[in-house]
């Protein structure tokens, strides 16, 4: 047999490695030693010039399919690792045949899913990796990608720029159709439930998972979070040029689940008679702290959480709207305080600007304008909506700064009168002053 490589190799050193030697006796010297999953192959790391690689050993025809299939995944913007190349051909110095070996770069900084479960993993953590998970399978779905063996060991997880994602790491079981139906989905899904619920108990009876997480049970949220997601992104969102209440609302649904809008994509009309838009939105998981440092980096506005995140998600749906792309990022943010947050703030008299703090009023302002639009049947635009909230609602709240101290009797009282302006079952909304 002839020793050949398939790949576009960026490092010509991988040609040198001791390939005429089975990969289980490479030395250490040659190695370097990495958290890894189970695999039913035998896989090493190897560093060179700083960049390390993984090599897995198996059969030329699996090898190279796996190696087509993850080119196909990368293409097409699918979170997993690159493929570099297939080595074949291989002939031990004894005249023995060797397995292929396929060669990927090894993901930065990255874990796999199942060494993370089994350190002192915090719930909250726990939930955001099973949300980056079911991001990770959406995304697959989407494409026409069928995993056919998602696994804890299979998976690996990155923090990128505060964002929690997942990568695919092993395509050897994978398929491509140009369509998934409901069945292929759920039977992928199902088995990524079976597998994870499968280590998560190896994890929980060598006493190596968190006291607090339950195998089942954390197993079967990756369905649950799966099902929900699929259902959000794949229904369509349709709706006219004056109807961004209900692109608010998506998103606010999304939020609450504890995901976050990682790019909007809008389709709009072809004939100038049709005036609806059609919305398409990527998901991500991001960690805490993530929208108050990306806003202040953007605006230089030093705002809480939760308040970053909504002036984010109006700052990101004005840049839809004039036409950015999301590499026109730090002008759009320029373009969004001077048009959009400086001139809510401009129409609140001097008098009432010691009621709220001014992120917190406008994010108040977004809500208020929600509940309008949604009532009146479309959009009644940023500014109307800013007249009304300062007349019906800023005018009867208690100035923040002077409520600490405050008599409890009197805060209520104040709060039951703010009550008189929304209803009980507005979603959302909170009217009660900090």
């Amino acid at each position: 047999m002839a020793f050949e490589v398939t790949a576009a190799l960026t490092d010509t050193d991988l040609l040198f490695l001791p390939w005429a030697t089975p990969l289980a006796d490479w030395s250490e010297e040659t190695t370097v030693a990495l958290p890894k999953g189970i695999s039913r192959h035998i896989v090493k790391f190897v560093r060179l010039h700083g960049i390390v690689y993984a090599i897995k050993e198996t059969q030329q025809p699996i090898a190279e399919r796996e190696y087509d299939l993850l080119q196909k995944l990368v293409r097409r913007g699918v979170p997993c690792v690159e493929p570099v190349g297939v080595i074949t051909g291989r002939v031990s110095d004894s005249g023995e045949e060797l397995p292929a070996a396929l060669m990927t770069r090894h993901l930065e900084f990255s874990l796999p899913y199942r060494a993370l479960f089994s350190s002192t993993l915090r719930p909250d953590t726990a939930e955001r990796l099973l949300d980056a998970l079911a991001v990770l399978l959406v995304r697959l779905h989407l494409v026409g990608f069928s995993w056919g063996d998602c696994s804890l060991s299979n998976t690996l997880f990155r923090r990128d720029a505060g964002s929690f994602a997942a990568y695919l790491v092993d395509a050897e079981t994978g398929d491509f159709q140009p369509r998934l139906s409901d069945g292929q989905r759920e039977y992928d899904v199902e088995l990524a439930v079976t597998n994870a619920t499968g280590e998560l108990m190896d994890l929980q009876s060598a006493d190596l998972l968190h006291e607090s997480l339950d195998a089942i049970e954390t197993g079967k949220k990756i369905r649950a979070r799966y099902n929900w997601l699929w259902n959000e992104i794949t229904s369509p969102l349709i709706m006219a040029s004056n109807e961004r209440y209900k692109l608010d609302e998506r998103i606010r649904k999304l939020n609450n689940m504890g995901y976050d809008v990682a790019e909007m994509l809008t389709t709009t009309p072809l004939h100038p008679s049709d005036n609806d838009i059609r919305i398409v939105m990527t998901p991500k998981v991001v960690d805490a702290g993530h929208h108050a440092r990306r806003l202040i980096r953007l605006t230089g506005l030093d705002v809480e959480e939760n308040q970053a995140r909504r002036l984010l998600n109006d700052l990101d749906q004005f840049r839809l709207e004039i036409g950015l792309s999301t590499s026109d990022e730090e002008l759009a943010a320029h373009k969004w305080v001077t048009e959009c947050f400086e001139p809510i703030l401009a129409m609140v008299p001097r008098s009432l600007r010691g009621k709220i703090e001014p992120a917190e009023m406008y994010h108040e302002v977004l809500q208020h304008r929600w509940f309008m639009s949604e009532k009146a049947g479309h959009d009644v635009g940023r500014l109307p909506a800013t007249e009304n909230y300062v007349r019906t609602v800023l005018v009867v709240k208690p100035d923040e700064r002077a409520i600490i101290g405050t008599a409890t009797d009197e805060v209520l009282e104040n709060t039951q009168e703010m009550r008189l302006v929304f209803p009980e079952d507005l979603p959302d909304i909170d009217v009660r002053s900090n």
